[in-house]
């Protein structure tokens, strides 16, 4: 395996930890693990912080390959598709 590859593949890794590492981005993940695909407004109700911070944080997920959101009409449900990040979820908290 050349080092390139190796470091691409931390630069990765560390990327998606980055992502999660904040405590807003860690519960919004842990929350569509264990109850599925919600929209803005349900996690904004969970998390007790404006719309438009919620927004910002589920961004920063999107953009780095953890979350997709699917439109339906008005809104947009969220989802968690990263199998590393669910495989962190259930180590880190017992799931």
């Amino acid at each position: 395996m050349s080092t390139n590859k190796v470091d691409a593949e931390l630069e990765q890794k560390a990327d998606i930890l980055k992502a999660i590492g904040h405590p807003v981005r860690l519960c919004i993940v842990k929350n569509l693990l264990n109850g599925g695909e919600r929209n803005v407004s349900e996690m904004q109700d969970c998390l007790c912080i404006p719309q438009s911070t919620v927004s910002q944080h589920l961004n920063k997920l999107k953009q780095a390959g953890i979350i997709r959101g699917v439109r339906n009409k008005n809104e947009i449900q969220y989802a968690l598709i990263n199998e590393d990040v669910k495989k962190i979820l259930t180590i880190l908290f017992n799931l």
